[in-house]
């Protein structure tokens, strides 16, 4: 998947400015694509170039002025063009699953700090996701939200997010058990 699909994606049902897109990406994109917001900026204007999306220009008072980016139809035809396209399979590449495959040529209080690391980050990112679903239900259920919403691709996404991170934590949870027995057995 290119960039360009996820921006399409981000603006098929409302315009956005670059910075409410990069906050965006943060909140619910970020589940499935990750990106800078000098990312997103550059292929904005990649976008625009193409005649995928139009820009307009908003004037703010006591801030500089803002473009605001929404979907032409050839950028419309673009996305859907996506959607027909078979994914390609996930691939994988972590660079702490490398360190905890090395472990026993390694550093194994590095890599548990690694891992203590990486877990909190995987639980503050379980935090907002959770964060999010709680606004988006806004106290529904779950089975009538997902009935009754118009839109929902990105709660769907947002479940798919919330799943991976709870597999996260397990696996970090289980890794940190595993180290702190060797450890314990060792000493």
């Amino acid at each position: 998947m290119a960039l360009q699909d996820a921006i399409l994606t981000a603006l098929a049902h409302d315009e956005s400015s670059g910075y409410d897109l990069a906050k965006a990406f943060d909140v619910s994109v970020a589940n499935y694509w990750t990106a800078s917001p000098q990312q997103l900026y550059r292929e904005l204007d990649k976008l625009e170039e193409a005649g995928l999306v139009t820009a307009r220009t908003v004037a703010q008072s006591k801030r500089p002025d803002k473009r605001v980016f929404r979907l032409t139809a050839a950028g419309r035809k673009a996305l859907r063009a996506h959607t027909l396209r078979s994914p390609k399979p996930l691939a994988v590449r972590d660079e702490l699953l490398v360190q905890v495959a090395a472990l026993e040529s390694g550093d194994p209080e590095a890599i548990r700090e690694h891992v203590v690391e990486r877990l909190e980050a995987f639980e503050a990112k379980l935090a907002v996701y959770r964060l999010v679903q709680e606004r988006a239900l806004a106290g529904r259920p779950e089975d009538e939200y997902l009935v009754s919403e118009p839109r929902v691709g990105q709660y769907l996404t947002l479940l798919r997010g919330i799943a991976f991170e709870e597999e996260n934590i397990r696996w970090a949870q289980r890794v940190l058990a595993v180290l702190d027995a060797r450890a314990a057995a060792a000493g």
